[in-house]
């Protein structure tokens, strides 16, 4: 739509471009012919030919054709996008009504729209000379200072966010100054931190009381905007410069607040630990008597129920006890007789098992009188035996008695060799020795004949005491 606007204004300017080209070519042609005329050349006349009117209608219908368009184009107005307009008559002033964004129609030289810029705007202050915001180094912003209760000077760092009141633009352009962001907003913000601010200590602005002042220069700044047709969006107290002796020395106090602070949480918790023990020792109390109290309660509506119970069970009861004590004679008469049947079985068993034992030991006397019968034949043809043996032992050595000195010998050692003797030999180291073991070994057969005689006597009488 803009560009048609341009387009029909080029149209006007065009043709009035070409009423003029006319009219400027028709005094071309005239004056050359004059020329023509005046020079009193032979022959000019018919070179000159004709005069030629001058074509006025013809330029004057161009010029006419030509405010068409160029009033057309200038009764269209557009409003750009984020923006508001209103219509200014040169005759009757501001007319009222807000245009919004897109195309307008006005009166063509009489009205015109003045554009104002609708979106949020910033205004923002510095705390102190040399800084500026950070999305913008090059800008110069405007530096707020204020005086607190103790007449000390501290900079505020302040952000407004703000922007026109759509319906009040005809307001805003009669009767505030423009551009507003500079002459109104800027000397509003800055007086209304100006004017509170000595109703505050730099502590309080700092610290303890900064939301309060904040919100307060916020609804004065907003009242005071406000009523001019500007809305306050939000205003943001970013920092708070303080001066240099001053801030050593609250930095210290605000250690030591700290300090005192955290002790009052720390005695506020273990308070607050004492009432939670409390409070647990009064609810487990409670508890211990709402468990008591339930628990009597339940005692009681159970011995009402089992009191009521029993006028309905005591004569199933009395049956029961009837059944009972039947059952009990039956099982009593059961019993006995599971008894004397039990004790006729246990002497039948006791008996069978004394007959058992009684033929059992007869077998075993039988028995062991056979093996001492059987041992004692033995023992007797074993003596008979080695009686015989020891005799033939016995005859034997006597008649070879150098036998005693070879059983001697191999007695002493299995290395000594057999050397045979004559019993005469005279300086011979094993005469006496030969001859006391030749005593000796009579000896011996002479007892072991006797204990050989001694032993089934022995034995015999071993038997009968086993026995």
């Amino acid at each position: 739509m803009l560009a048609l606007k341009w387009l029909l204004m080029a149209a006007g300017f065009a043709m009035f471009g070409t009423a003029a080209g006319v009219v400027a070519y028709d005094v071309y042609l005239a004056m050359q012919f004059q020329k023509l005329m005046q020079s009193g050349e032979s022959g000019a006349a018919g070179k000159a030919g004709p005069s030629r009117p001058m074509r006025w209608p013809l330029a004057a219908k161009l010029f006419g054709w030509g405010w068409a368009p160029l009033l057309l184009g200038l009764s269209v107005a557009f409003v750009p996008e984020g923006s508001g307009g209103i219509r200014i008559s040169q005759m009757s002033g501001v007319k009222q009504g807000t245009l919004y964004p897109g195309m307008h129609l006005v009166v063509p030289l009489v009205q015109r729209v003045a554009v104002y810029d609708l979106r949020d705007h910033l205004f923002t202050t510095v705390a102190q000379p040399g800084t500026t915001k950070p999305d913008a180094a090059t800008s110069q912003d405007q530096v707020l200072t204020v005086q607190t209760r103790e007449g000390l000077t501290i900079g505020l760092a302040v952000s407004v966010r703000y922007r026109l009141n759509p319906l009040k633009l005809a307001y805003i352009h009669s009767n505030l100054a423009q551009p507003v962001d500079t002459e109104i907003v800027a000397p509003v913000v800055c007086t209304a931190f100006r004017d509170l601010a000595p109703n505050y200590i730099v502590r309080e602005v700092f610290a303890s009381r900064r939301d309060e002042f904040r919100a307060r220069t916020a609804k004065a700044i907003t009242d005071r905007l406000s009523s001019d047709g500007i809305v306050v969006q939000e205003i943001l107290l970013r920092d708070v410069q303080l001066p240099a002796e001053y801030a050593k020395g609250l930095e210290g106090i605000l250690l030591k607040e700290q300090e005192s602070e955290r002790m009052e949480f720390e005695t506020a918790i273990y308070e607050k630990q004492v009432k939670i023990a409390e409070l647990q020792a009064e609810a487990a109390k409670a508890q211990q008597v709402k468990r008591a109290e339930a628990d009597a309660a339940s005692r009681v509506i159970g011995a009402k129920a089992e009191s009521d119970a029993m006028q309905y069970t005591l004569p199933l009861k009395q049956k029961q006890i009837e059944q009972s004590r039947l059952e009990a004679q039956a099982r009593k008469e059961a019993t006995e007789e599971n008894a004397e049947a039990a004790a006729s079985a246990k002497v039948t068993d006791s008996k069978a098992e004394a007959e058992r034992r009684r033929v059992l030991a007869s077998a075993d006397a039988d028995s062991d009188r056979l093996k001492a019968a059987a041992n004692a034949e033995t023992i007797r043809l074993t003596a008979s035996a080695d009686a015989e043996r020891l005799q033939g032992e016995a005859a034997v050595l006597k008649q070879n008695p150098m036998l005693i000195q070879k059983i001697i010998a191999e007695r002493l050692s299995d290395k000594l060799q057999i050397i045979m003797v004559p019993t005469d030999g005279r300086n011979f180291f094993a005469s006496d020795v030969l001859r006391s073991a030749f005593s000796g070994g009579a000896t011996s057969n002479n007892s072991d004949d006797t204990s050989d005689q001694d032993a089934p006597a022995r034995k015999q009488a071993q038997m009968l005491k086993n026995k």
